[in-house]
């Protein structure tokens, strides 16, 4: 099993470009629209710093520090990273496809094949956890009953992290050529997870709180652990149905509608079609 896990794969990585490319729109507009919410998503994270820290009343710099224990903030950070990775990549595409010399790969399909692994395994991360942060936060977190936040800055920042997080997923679900994710990713969705709850109680450890309420066992009890278990177990059912949605989006769109991508001019459509005769592929 242990080898199964632990493989980066000997297939060729990604031959008809599926991580740059998408089914509707192109290379250019799809690298435009990446960047622009990966820089929406870094002002965000940005800005709740400085802010905080400008406040003395959300707790300051030690709050803006204290961030970085909750899942929120790390998933956004992550999900803010692959779109400007994504982006980088996809730009990397257009412009050494566009080009009217022979130029080389896309930077994508240039990297050490570990990276490459990993950049898929973050996709996985970045189309499970805002939904999984979204469901959370306003179905359990949310405490404001019926009202709306105090503030114009706290509905601002909370709907950006707890409800845009869940948008950018699924633009990513929806647009991009990407193919169903590999199983083994939600193995390492779960390891991730498990590593979170450890920073969750060595926070409160070292600087005594804990970053979400479910997690303390004063308050909750012995449903801390049906709290854990639930969380892993929507993890992996959200990743199932991402994962179907991605496949019916691939069926649809390539077996029913016939658009296999719309790629860079340079790239013969015969490449895609001498890789996935038959059908879209999984990696």
């Amino acid at each position: 099993m242990w080898p199964r896990v632990l493989a980066f794969g000997t297939d060729p990585w990604d031959p008809t470009y599926r991580f740059e490319t998408s089914w509707l729109i192109s290379p250019y507009a799809l690298f435009a629209l990446r960047a622009l919410f990966s820089l929406y998503a870094f002002t965000t994270l940005l800005f709740n710093i400085g802010y905080q820290c400008a406040h003395a009343e959300l707790g300051g710099c030690w709050q803006s520090a204290a961030g970085f224990s909750y899942f929120t903030v790390l998933t956004y950070w992550g999900l803010a990273f692959y779109l400007l990775f994504a982006a980088l990549h996809t730009f990397s595409y257009a412009h050494s496809s566009s080009s009217s010399t022979p130029s080389p790969l896309p930077l994508l399909n240039r990297w050490p094949r570990p990276l490459q692994a990993l950049h898929a395994l973050l996709y996985s991360s970045v189309t499970t956890y805002p939904f999984l942060v979204t469901i959370v936060y306003w179905g359990i977190l949310y405490s404001y009953g019926s009202s709306w936040f105090p503030t114009t800055y706290g509905g601002w920042s909370n709907v950006s992290q707890h409800a845009l997080n869940s948008f950018f997923a699924l633009f990513e679900i929806a647009i991009p050529r990407t193919a169903p994710q590999p199983w083994i990713h939600v193995l390492w969705l779960i390891v991730l997870l498990a590593l979170y709850l450890a920073l969750a109680y060595v926070t409160r450890a070292a600087k005594g709180f804990y970053t979400y309420s479910f997690l303390d066992p004063g308050k909750t009890g012995s449903l801390v652990a049906g709290y854990v278990f639930g969380i892993a177990a929507a993890t992996i059912v959200i990743f199932g149905i991402v994962r179907g949605v991605i496949w019916v989006r691939c069926w649809v769109t390539e077996e029913k509608m016939g658009r296999r991508g719309k790629l860079a001019k340079t790239r013969s459509r015969t490449d895609v079609e001498e890789h996935e005769l038959g059908g879209f592929t999984s990696k």
